[in-house]
């Protein structure tokens, strides 16, 4: 059964004193009739494809078949291993851009990704928790636990709201992956459950209202560019978070709030490429070419 409310998996974590990681692993084991060597082995499986599709896009050309997106990790990765390129804040967020960007285009390639949790928004959770464990010299381990509270995250959201674009924008998509990309990081790090709480809740209020506006109607245009910009809202929301920064809306309010945005978001502004940058004159002219 999965967590239907945040304080649901915050009450079972206070009332066990034992890491929110091995609470989700139970949780989810029990649920699922397995062990929870079963459940962390398929953890352990997922993060190797999510490393595999970042190491990849560094490592060969990767473009769409419509030539619309391509290339671009690759080009804030170098950044990261030598150049004259300033980098403006440190190595860890640029390697984390470089990261997300990377999912993101190997999946507008059509290659094989992990849902994080849809393809379009697949970047953001691989990409900063793995630039995330290099910094602070992480093993599998405990990214495998950043997983797991990622994915609870997730469930709280698909419970009350929406995980899909076309239901409620990419606050649904790049906004949730954010949020479980928060809270996961604050719980790696040795954040405690209120923190991860916080993180999430502070992420997805930066994103409210994020539409959903794909040009041509492919998840290419401005998709791939958005798991960057999810990466970016998570690093500043975890490190608020442990700082000791509170968000005052508990972080299934802000749940609730998302489900009603998301359904007051104009039909056009719903990946039906009707709207948004997907009706400027340059993504009209883009859709021309493509035809």
């Amino acid at each position: 059964m999965a967590y239907s409310t945040f304080d649901q998996l915050k009450d079972e974590v206070n009332g066990s004193g034992l890491p929110v990681a091995d609470v989700i692993a139970e949780h989810e084991a029990h649920a699922g009739e397995k062990t929870v060597d079963e459940i962390r082995a398929s953890m352990h499986e997922m993060l190797e494809q999510m490393r595999g599709a970042i190491d990849y896009a560094f490592t060969h050309e990767v473009h769409s078949r419509t030539g619309l997106t391509g290339g671009d990790s690759a080009k804030i990765h170098a950044i990261t291993e030598s150049s004259d390129v300033p980098i403006v804040l440190d190595d860890t967020f640029a390697q984390a851009l470089a990261a997300s960007l990377a999912t993101g285009e190997v999946n507008a390639s059509m290659g094989r990704i992990v849902a994080a949790p849809t393809a379009g928004s697949a970047g953001v959770l691989p990409g900063t928790l793995l630039a995330i464990a290099g910094a602070h010299g992480l093993g599998d381990d405990r990214l495998v636990d950043g997983l797991l509270v990622a994915g609870a995250i997730g469930e709280v959201f698909a419970a009350t709201s929406t995980l899909s674009g076309a239901a409620g924008g990419c606050q649904a998509e790049i906004g949730v992956a954010a949020a479980m990309t928060a809270g996961a990081i604050c719980a790696i790090l040795g954040g405690s459950i209120e923190q991860v709480g916080n993180a999430a809740a502070l992420a997805m209020q930066g994103l409210l209202g994020l539409v959903c506006d794909p040009v041509s109607g492919l998840v290419e245009i401005p998709c791939v560019v958005r798991n960057a910009t999810g990466s970016a809202v998570a690093l500043s929301a975890a490190q608020m978070a442990l700082a000791g920064v509170e968000f005052p809306i508990p972080l299934d309010e802000v749940v609730v709030a998302a489900s009603r945005i998301g359904s007051a978001i104009d039909t056009s502004l719903r990946e039906t490429a009707l709207g948004g940058l997907a009706a400027t004159p340059t993504a009209q002219k883009l859709c021309d070419s493509l035809n």
